[in-house]
């Protein structure tokens, strides 16, 4: 039977949004070296309407690779630098008197933007971080009793140095399990850091990204499009079975004290979802699972401290429940 007018339409427009996202990695990669596995997890996201997680030491160019996610997106992006004395209302926004009318009126804060870049999250007070819960949860901020709706899309990238603690307040389970990704960012190979230093030389600005030669090539709509497709792909019953199965299995490992909760199965799935459309399919395999696995459960679990002493990982108990738990034919 041939597809009816709508349906044509809809599988047009999913296959050039599917098309403009794929030059996502070839626009940002104008500016940022070596970074593609960070770049697919925040399009992941962005189709997922999660939030990503960005760890990594100074220097890797987090920051930058936001940016450049935003410009070749055409979103509007703001940048919190998370410090100390940072209070709930600095993110926000609040109620400001207005001498002239005699009232109150709300003075938005930078998270109403489309991409919200919270700056080394771990270095400000939990009541600081948890400002975001609801931003991230409910897509909007109440202030005084009035619920705001953020924009839309709206994405939270919050980045962190594992290296160092002095400082620090680190985020609670409870908001770690609102992240969708946890992306670690490592250092480049002698190469890439070779081609770094190269467009250093040549007068490469990190600071200006149209100078660099970033523009545009997706936009809302995209993603909207896109959406709508990743809502499409098929899910069977084993497929979903095995991501319960892995995330039972972390509830039982003897080297944590806490395992994978069911919003965390619900994130690994919906990114294999995703996952499973950028690559072309329309249907989810148990390899989009596990390429999802890592990203998406490091850090909904929790290690026994006499298992870090031991040098075990959150990474490698994940691995050892995938090669454990039986992948369905």
């Amino acid at each position: 039977m041939a597809p009816t007018t709508d349906s044509a339409g809809s599988t047009e427009d999913a296959a050039a949004a599917r098309a403009s996202l794929e030059t996502l990695r070839t626009e940002i990669a104008k500016a940022v070296v070596g970074q593609d596995p960070a770049v697919t997890g925040l399009v992941v996201a962005l189709l997922c309407r999660g939030h990503v997680l960005l760890e990594g030491v100074p220097g890797v160019a987090k920051t930058l690779l936001v940016r450049a996610l935003a410009s070749a997106l055409e979103l509007d992006t703001k940048r919190v630098q998370f410090t100390p004395d940072l209070m709930p209302s600095d993110v926000t926004g609040s109620l400001v008197y207005d001498t002239r009318t005699a009232e109150f009126s709300f003075q938005p804060g930078p998270v109403f933007t489309n991409l919200l870049l919270a700056d080394e999250i771990n270095r400000t007070p939990p009541k600081t971080q948890s400002s975001l819960l609801e931003a991230m949860e409910e897509r909007q901020v109440t202030v005084d009793g009035v619920p705001r709706p953020l924009p839309e899309p709206f994405l939270v990238a919050a980045t962190q140095n594992p290296v160092e603690y002095e400082g620090t307040y680190p985020l609670p389970e409870a908001q770690l399990d609102r992240f969708l990704l946890k992306l670690t960012i490592p250092l480049p190979s002698r190469e890439d850091e070779i081609d770094v230093l190269t467009r250093h030389a040549s007068g490469f600005d990190p600071r200006d990204l149209r100078a660099a030669g970033v523009r545009p090539v997706a936009g809302p709509a995209d993603l909207e499009a896109a959406r709508a497709a990743v809502a499409e792909t098929t899910v069977s019953a084993e497929i979903t079975a095995y991501v319960v199965d892995i995330c039972r299995a972390t509830r039982q490992s003897p080297s944590l004290t806490l395992g994978v909760s069911p919003r965390g199965a619900t994130a690994l799935l919906a990114a294999a979802r995703a996952w499973a459309w950028l690559t072309g399919r329309d249907y989810v395999t148990p390899d989009d699972v596990k390429a999802l696995a890592l990203p998406a459960l490091r850090h909904r679990v929790q290690l026994r401290p006499e298992a870090e002493m031991e040098g075990v990982t959150a990474d490698s108990v994940i691995n050892a429940v995938l090669a454990q738990v039986p992948v369905p034919r």
